[in-house]
């Protein structure tokens, strides 16, 4: 750790992200275990080039910002000492960087605990809740076994599903890796994502997931039908109870699929984990009643810090 440290420039100088940095990350967020979604490597390794993020050192704090030319901003620094000393350092570089752009320079997705464990308003800043950004948190054992009446539509899906295709769930490997891009492009075509921007970024993400699984050290998971890949799911440990889901697509003409993808992947490769983070719904309505209708156990509320 200590070479890779190293390797980390001093702010204010930042640096681009690289695949090599994969050990420098794991570390950091082994000793500072991470609740919010974005904070594995692979998170920001796959979304690097839409969120343009470079990182930095700020004393014994390893800071990350979303350089994007209209709304950038920086994630939570990753460490421990004088948290509010770095947070107002890093906001007020906005100004010595000469980019204001007209917006007030922020740290965006602060998880909720950092929230309460520190004065942020004795240190001149103000938090403000984000929940479109929020990460929606499941027992494990909810969404394998969906008991209930709550999850009586699940299973119905599901029973629908099965009675309707013969079906086979696999791990995913690389050679499967070419079929789920096949996959992923025709949902794109579908759904025109080249001219969302949105979109069009998801679609990079996924296949440097995809062209990078094994390097990453994801967990992957396949539903065949008739010897084609109709859905695929990605996902990795986030902290040592929880797993976070990055990855999730079916093909939409096979109603119930979804459904069956989420239960069969998590049953078959996260059992050990007591929750599940399923990320956010970005203050789309569709995502938004989608995650609600698995029952969160709970959100991981984040916050938007701005100077006072």
């Amino acid at each position: 750790m200590e070479d890779a440290w190293r390797t980390v420039p001093e702010f204010p100088q930042l640096r681009e992200l690289v695949i090599e940095d994969k050990l420098l990350f794991d570390d950091a967020f082994s000793q500072f275990p991470p609740s919010i979604s974005e904070f594995t490597f692979t998170n920001l390794f796959i979304w690097r080039h839409a969120y343009q993020i470079k990182f930095y050192r700020y004393e014994t704090f390893l800071c990350l910002l979303s350089d994007k030319e209209d709304a950038p901003f920086f994630f939570p620094p990753v460490g421990e000492g004088d948290r509010m000393k770095c947070c107002r350092a890093l906001l007020e570089s906005f100004g010595q960087r000469g980019r204001p752009r007209g917006r007030p320079p922020k740290i965006a997705r602060v998880p909720e605990e950092q929230i309460r464990s520190f004065d942020w308003k004795g240190a001149g800043l103000v938090a403000e809740l984000d929940l479109a950004q929020s990460d929606y948190v499941y027992l494990t054992s909810d969404l394998i076994q969906l008991g209930g009446r709550k999850y009586h539509r699940k299973r119905n899906h599901i029973k629908q599903f099965k009675e309707k295709y013969s079906y086979q769930y696999v791990s995913l490997q690389s050679q499967w890796v070419p079929e789920c891009l096949r996959l992923q492009t025709e949902w794109c075509d579908l759904r025109q994502c080249d001219v969302i921007p949105g979109l069009s970024n998801e679609f990079a993400a996924i296949k440097e997931a995809l062209s990078h699984f094994e390097t990453l050290g994801l967990r992957g998971g396949a539903i065949l039908i008739d010897g084609k890949v109709e859905a695929f799911t990605l996902g990795e440990p986030l902290n040592r109870e929880t797993v976070v889901i990055h990855v999730e697509k079916a093909n939409p003409a096979f109603e119930g699929l979804y459904t069956v993808m989420n239960q069969t992947f998590l049953e078959h490769q996260w059992s050990e984990y007591r929750y599940v983070n399923r990320e956010q719904d970005l203050g789309e309505e569709g995502l938004r009643k989608a995650k609600e209708s698995y029952f969160p156990h709970h959100r991981v509320h984040k916050y938007t810090v701005t100077l006072g």
